[in-house]
């Protein structure tokens, strides 16, 4: 099994910054497409942005300019900077990705717990 765990969320005024973690941990095989994904109350989860292996990224359009991911591949980590908060940025982020079973060579999907951004007005 393979867990994600999510960190550096909480509550920042507008124009504020955030910088989120998400550690993989476990039977980690191989690690291929990484992201983050956020749910707004009564709104659907959406991807905020993604990251290759290699490295390449891509961004929501509500989002680009102010928000920049990372990803450290000996540390099976990611990173998401948000700077230029908006209230309309307030969800539960995401962490996702994507990986190769060592046992079967499947790739399957693994989620984290969700941590939550408040930004206020």
């Amino acid at each position: 099994q393979v867990q994600l765990v999510e960190s550096g969320g909480g509550l920042v005024q507008a124009g504020g910054s955030l910088r989120l973690s998400c550690a993989a941990s476990g039977r980690i095989f191989i690690l291929n497409a990484m992201g983050w994904y956020r749910q707004a109350p009564g709104k659907q989860r959406e991807l905020v942005a993604g990251i290759t292996r290699g490295g390449t990224t891509n961004y929501a359009d509500s989002v680009k300019g102010r928000f920049t991911i990372s990803r450290d591949n000996a540390k099976n980590t990611i990173y998401l900077r948000m700077n230029s908060l908006k209230p309309e940025d307030t969800a539960v982020y995401y962490c996702n990705a994507d990986r190769v079973d060592p046992g079967t060579y499947r790739n399957l999907e693994v989620w984290g717990q969700g941590t939550l951004v408040t930004v206020s007005s």
